[in-house]
């Protein structure tokens, strides 16, 4: 199998993937897609004789385009540009997960300032603005009262970025100091993770404390079920716990993301299974059904 690498940096997950490719002795090409240009009618020479190709673009944008390049050149890419284009857009990801009757958090979009300060007043406080665009934390705020909605609402409404006037407003859930990470390959579990912190955002990117997690059967649905909604690949979903039973055992979820570029590295460290070998082992079926 040759394995095409599209990335724009090695971090630690990629070189884990690229030791266990190795590993098994298949080919790895790795592409820079900061190198390559895109034509209309056929791919660039380093995608030449890949059997199929790994985004692990770091930026959006370049995933976006690179995939729709590649599915038009029917060259297989992980993950497809569908599924791309639906988790990359937190708008289109909460549509899909609704349309398909996944647990979803209450969720209202706007264009100015005055509608979304309506839609905070109605959620009421605390709830959440989230940039429409974006991963690891960044540029998302918990709104605790109408002074802190009107600022926030104005230096949003007066960055030049399109994407800042779209506001994305989410009900605030309760999760009890964590929420759950699922690394799955359409729909299948490989491994899960509780990411803990005492600060509202438990992102692994914003320091949070990981320990291993055993899915319960609920869970697993739902991770099945998102994945369809957004079109399967190899995605990392995120859950929060909506209750608890006298014995700390959830009781009811609500996904809020699912990730399309995911990094595994702290699931890696934070759990017994060999998650990097079990990707690979599911690339090399995505190999033979492209065949």
């Amino acid at each position: 199998m040759n394995v095409g690498l599209l990335y724009s940096r090695i971090r630690q997950d990629e070189k884990l993937l690229l030791s266990e490719l190795r590993e098994r002795d298949h080919e790895v090409t790795k592409i820079d897609v900061r190198k390559q240009r895109f034509g209309l009618d056929s791919p660039p020479a380093d995608f030449e004789g890949v059997d199929v190709v790994l985004d692990r673009c770091l930026a959006t944008s370049r995933s976006l385009y690179a995939t729709e390049f590649l599915d038009a050149y029917d060259i297989p890419v992980v993950n497809s540009h569908e599924t791309a284009e639906t988790c990359a857009d937190k708008v289109t990801n909460s549509l899909e997960l609704q349309k398909a009757g996944v647990p979803t958090p209450k969720t209202e979009v706007a264009f100015t300032k005055d509608t979304a300060l309506e839609i905070i007043e109605d959620f009421g406080y605390p709830c959440v603005l989230k940039p429409v665009i974006g991963s690891w934390g960044r540029l998302m705020a918990k709104i605790d009262t109408r002074d802190a909605a009107e600022a926030i609402l104005e230096h949003k409404a007066t960055l030049g970025h399109y994407e800042h006037k779209v506001f994305y407003v989410q009900e605030f859930v309760a999760k009890p100091g964590r929420d759950i990470r699922v690394l799955a390959t359409d729909g299948e579990p490989i491994a899960a993770m509780v990411r803990s912190s005492d600060h509202w955002l438990t992102n692994a990117a914003k320091g949070a404390e990981t320990d291993a997690f055993e899915l319960d059967d609920r869970a697993g649905e739902l991770v099945a079920e998102a994945s369809e909604a957004v079109g399967g690949g190899l995605l990392g979903i995120d859950l929060m716990e909506t209750g608890a039973d006298e014995d700390g055992n959830p009781t009811g979820y609500t996904v809020h993301e699912v990730n399309h570029t995911v990094e595994f590295k702290a699931l890696n460290d934070a759990v017994e299974t060999d998650v990097p070998g079990q990707v690979v082992d599911w690339l090399e079926t995505k190999a033979e059904v492209s065949e």
